[in-house]
């Protein structure tokens, strides 16, 4: 009953009577062009498609003494390790930061996403903490960084909302730190209350510092769900797993249920369980982000000529 409830509220897209008639891209490229708002989740794993991966190589390549000691499998693994003490702690996140925010380079990616967003009444909400968005050019207006950024530091105690930039220091403590330790006069206080300092990214208590401008970023994502929940929105979620399900997929799916004209649409190449109530309600493309991202620039270009 719930299955054929949700198929007569979504009758009205086209796109789900397409699929076996039209490619991944064609697919994707008909959902954005039906839909009146666009909603898109973006995970890790749009990252992982343009090369940002946090295992392998890019992994092995910043950190062969951390593995060496710890024998570390991914970044995920260390980015969570209980570090003995503060010197190795930010030994490890300054380099951490670096790759990941200040030396990583463009995702074609995200520029491609960009480009297919252009002239669309859209928003983001991404699980990632790193420069992939401004990098891409991206309108700060329209993304939501739910977890945090990597960039910014907090107080570990949260003793006052408010986060800092800290580019000029990770960069000092990179160039300065040997036997994995940065010197001690490089570790930073908090300047309220003296204790230890962190990075800005949600811990597993799903709790971090917010300050004034993570509550602008939260109301602009809030004000764009009120205008939008009851016209066609597609929730089109982007390379999420279940690493933190409770960030995008969860919620997702929620919405999908709750709207009473919502269409999910997962990119992901797993296969992971879809709700039977928004079953009729959603679209799974088994592709490669980069390829499909790529595929859609390609139509796009064709349609033009």
């Amino acid at each position: 009953m719930i299955e054929k409830e949700a198929a007569n509220l979504t009758s009205n897209w086209q796109v789900l009577e397409s699929q076996g008639q039209l490619s991944q891209a064609e697919l994707l490229e008909a959902a954005l062009d039906e839909a009146d708002a666009i909603l898109v989740g973006v995970g890790a794993g749009m990252g992982a498609a343009d090369g940002f991966a946090y295992v392998g190589p890019r992994f092995q390549d910043a950190f062969p003494d951390f593995i060496a000691k710890y024998g570390w499998l991914d970044m995920f693994q260390a980015s969570v390790f209980p570090f003995a003490n503060e010197a190795e702690s930010w030994a490890f996140f300054s380099r951490f930061v670096k790759l990941n925010y200040l030396d990583q380079g463009l995702g074609a990616s995200y520029v491609r996403l960009r480009q297919a967003l252009e002239g669309r009444n859209y928003h983001i909400i991404t699980s990632n903490a790193d420069n992939a968005f401004e990098k891409a050019d991206y309108d700060p207006d329209k993304v939501f960084d739910v977890q945090g950024k990597y960039i910014l530091m907090q107080c570990m105690y949260g003793c006052h909302p408010k986060r800092y930039r800290i580019d000029d220091l990770v960069v000092e403590m990179v160039d300065r730190q040997e036997n994995m330790r940065v010197p001690a006069d490089l570790i930073p206080r908090c300047p309220e209350c003296g204790q230890r300092m962190e990075l800005n990214r949600r811990n597993h208590w799903d709790w971090m510092v917010e300050d004034q401008a993570f509550k602008e970023e939260k109301a602009r994502y809030d004000s764009f769900l009120a205008r939008n929940q009851d016209k066609k929105i597609l929730l089109l979620e982007m390379g999420c797993g279940y690493m933190a399900p409770q960030v995008i997929k969860h919620p997702f799916q929620a919405m999908t249920e709750a709207f009473p004209q919502a269409l999910y649409l997962t990119v992901n190449l797993k296969d992971y369980r879809i709700p039977p109530a928004i079953r009729p309600q959603t679209i799974w493309l088994e592709a490669d982000i980069r390829q499909l991202l790529e595929d859609l620039e390609n139509l796009d270009e064709r349609s033009d000529r």
